[in-house]
């Protein structure tokens, strides 16, 4: 049962877990977006810019949404745009394969951190992958896969 005491952790989770989850996920995209010869920007959050780190814009509600976009790549098909658009998921879950990693290893202790990150790390890549068109051609990963590989189409991430 959720109570009064569990606040502290609903905030912690809220505005650091998941943003990092978020974040990862968009560094996943802007890695293959890069490493197939395009550049990336990302943002983090909605609302007024706070400041910029390189290509990351970080909002003032940093915690609710995030968004990457991507240059033409230099690779130009199929498999590399697919790649880009599943860059967010699989940095997603290679993270979580890489904590439990190092905590079978006593690299680094359990905590509650770990705990929370995989648990919306699985949720965001789950949703992620969900074919749903937003409208005005912002797709879910999901859909952009679908579509590339099935209409040969360059969806840009927008979402």
């Amino acid at each position: 049962m959720f109570q009064l005491s569990d606040m502290w952790t609903f905030l912690w989770s809220f505005l650091i877990v998941f943003p990092t989850v978020s974040l990862v996920h968009q560094l996943g995209h802007s890695f293959f977006a890069i490493i197939f010869g395009g550049s990336a920007s990302f943002s983090l959050g909605r609302g007024r810019k706070l400041f910029s780190i390189g290509p990351v814009d970080v909002h003032s509600i940093y915690f609710l949404d995030s968004f990457c976009e991507y240059t033409p790549l230099k690779w130009n098909n199929r498999f590399t745009h697919t790649m880009v658009h599943l860059g967010g998921v699989i940095f997603n879950i290679g993270s979580i394969l890489l904590i439990n990693l190092l905590i079978i290893n006593n690299v680094i202790d359990p905590d509650i951190f770990f705990y929370q990150y995989a648990y919306f790390s699985v949720y965001f890549a789950a949703f992620s992958l969900l074919p749903v068109s937003f409208g005005e051609k912002k797709y879910s990963d999901g859909l952009a896969v679908v579509r590339i590989l099935k209409y040969g189409e360059r969806v840009q991430l927008l979402n």
